[in-house]
């Protein structure tokens, strides 16, 4: 039998530490869980914006965060919403935003090194949180990930099983191809800024490929991928609330990431 095993990155592979602004309230959420955050609300839509952490602390902090993205043409990627709507409403949303600045992602990002700064290997990616409802950014984001002790240990007794891995993940490529590169985890196996529905029709389009399909997440946003998944494992690892919905169709809870291997190893 051919087993194939897909992981979400933060949180499941890489430990994990994000922050939001709250720009309406002007308070910053040190440790907040953004997905959740996002799910809290149907309006809400997650983006990642694909731009260097050290051009945005350089840029004019009282600078409207919807001018910097458009003078220098940012464009984004939609990484987590429960909002039926189109890049385009999105986009339109915000480049037109008149409430975050500059600074506000400035903050977030400064938090995040701050705390994961000691860290060798580390991604930072920074986004938003948008309310298509308000039509406007109602909070900035950041996220420093690094490994999680033995996750790249546990792909490399994986890829000797010869069960290939994947990650689906709504951060940016090119962050999780560094991170995938360190792993050992071939590039082309790697699906970066992929929502909840596409996570779950990656798992669908493998099941064409492979007898056997397995999901590692941690999050609400990976519970499509669960159901969809022949095998739907939830990793506790990372600390934080979880809906009860991923503990109701996960097959199995792990605490490590390397608790996937026993499981692999029975199914093969």
């Amino acid at each position: 039998m051919t087993v194939a095993v897909v992981f979400d990155s933060a949180g499941t592979l890489l430990n994990t530490y994000r922050v939001a602004k709250n720009i309406r309230k002007k308070v910053l959420m040190p440790g907040i869980e953004t997905t959740t955050l996002t799910f809290a609300s149907l309006e809400r839509v997650l983006i990642v914006i694909p731009v260097h952490s050290k051009h945005i602390i350089a840029a004019p902090p009282d600078m409207l965060l919807s001018e910097y993205l458009s003078e220098n043409q940012v464009g984004f990627g939609i990484s987590c919403t429960r909002k039926i709507t189109t890049a385009e409403e999105i986009g339109d949303m915000l480049y037109a935003d008149t409430q975050a600045r500059v600074s506000d992602l400035q903050e977030c990002i400064r938090d995040v090194w701050g705390v994961c700064r000691c860290e060798t290997m580390l991604t930072l990616n920074s986004g938003a949180i948008l309310n298509m409802a308000h039509k406007s950014i109602e909070f900035t984001v950041t996220a420093g990930g690094w490994p999680f002790e033995g996750a790249k240990e546990t792909i490399t007794a994986l890829h000797r099983m010869g069960v290939p891995t994947f990650i689906a993940s709504g951060d940016r490529s090119t962050k999780l191809e560094i991170m995938a590169d360190h792993l050992g985890i071939p590039r082309d196996r790697v699906y970066g800024v992929a929502t909840p529905t596409i996570k779950a029709q990656i798992i669908t389009d493998l099941k064409n490929e492979y007898d056997h399909v397995v999901m590692v997440g941690d999050g609400i946003n990976d519970l499509g991928a669960f159901t969809k998944a022949d095998t739907a494992i939830l990793t506790v690892q990372q600390t934080g609330n979880r809906p009860g919905e991923l503990f109701d169709v996960a097959d199995h809870v792990i605490s490590h990431v390397r608790d996937v291997l026993p499981i692999i190893k029975n199914l093969l």
